[in-house]
């Protein structure tokens, strides 16, 4: 009843919100994308996105569309590997930034564990930043980790904005350093931080450093300082930093995908991976 080509079309376009960068990322033309999702809609006999010239949202239909599409994906691509007699082996190196401890990325994990049981998978969860040097050393494979929106490297998963966050309780003396807490260098949301409060021309103190995203967390809820975070990853117990703080805007971010250098051995374990990680974006957003 559904066509894959029409689902993953409108997954690329259900995580990007945006149909320029979803034809993009499919290798498309604009037009083809919006006729596939034309026809998924026609389909279902529901609207899936409402949009205009500034934006694109998913109405409540496409959202309950979004776990369809990844199920039926899913069974798809288990289907054709079954049947098509291909079986995956090797060793794959996949590193995983910080931001990915709290959420549902083992089940995508733990999935394609099970589908290619003769693949052996290292997992490596780091900062971004250390990720996207490991890769460009040689010693990983693949890495799903953040990226500054005008890097135009790796194949786009989602775009977020980042904010400010802290402690329900925490209240900011305009008078005094703002207290941060933060990863260590390379982090990208600390370079991120620093530089929105270095232009703002607001002064501040590292109140805590961890590599460890449940460091940074514990230090937050203890009320220490506020922290610069990706908005669609919140962590529970924490909240927004009002906009009366006076904080300056940290701008937007995206999560990416990123292949290294293709050995044989990986490549194929390597692109079956991206692809589960691919159709299941709300595990991303979502805590186990």
């Amino acid at each position: 009843m559904y066509d894959p080509s029409q689902l993953r079309t409108f997954l690329a376009v259900a995580q990007t919100l945006s149909f320029t960068q979803a034809a993009r990322r499919l290798g498309l033309r604009q037009s083809t994308v919006s006729q596939h999702v034309r026809r998924l809609e026609g389909t279902a006999g529901r609207q899936l996105f409402t949009r205009d010239t500034h934006s694109v949202e998913l109405t409540e239909d496409g959202e309950a569309m979004l776990g369809f599409a990844r199920r039926i994906l899913e069974a798809h691509e288990q289907a054709a590997a079954f049947f098509g007699g291909t079986r995956l082996r090797g060793r794959l190196r996949f590193g995983a930034s910080e931001d990915f401890v709290l959420t549902r990325l083992t089940e995508i994990l733990e999935g394609f564990r099970h589908d290619h049981p003769e693949v052996d998978l290292e997992l490596t969860v780091e900062l971004s930043g250390t990720l996207h040097e490991q890769l460009a050393d040689g010693r990983l494979d693949l890495v799903l980790a953040k990226r500054r929106p005008e890097d135009p490297r790796g194949e786009l998963v989602w775009h977020d904005r980042m904010v400010w966050i802290g402690g329900e309780r925490l209240r900011l003396d305009p008078d005094r350093p703002v207290p941060l807490i933060v990863y260590p260098p390379p982090g990208i949301s600390r370079a991120l931080a620093l530089e929105a409060l270095e232009r703002q021309g607001r002064s501040w103190r590292v109140a805590c450093t961890s590599g460890s995203l449940n460091g940074l967390i514990a230090a937050a809820r203890a009320g220490l300082g506020v922290m610069a975070h990706t908005r669609g990853l919140i962590p529970p117990g924490l909240v927004r930093v009002p906009d009366r703080a006076g904080l300056p805007e940290l701008g937007e971010v995206d999560f990416v995908l990123l292949h290294g250098r293709r050995h044989t051995a990986s490549r194929g374990a390597a692109d079956a991976l991206a692809s589960a990680i691919l159709t299941s974006p709300d595990r991303l957003h979502r805590a186990p």
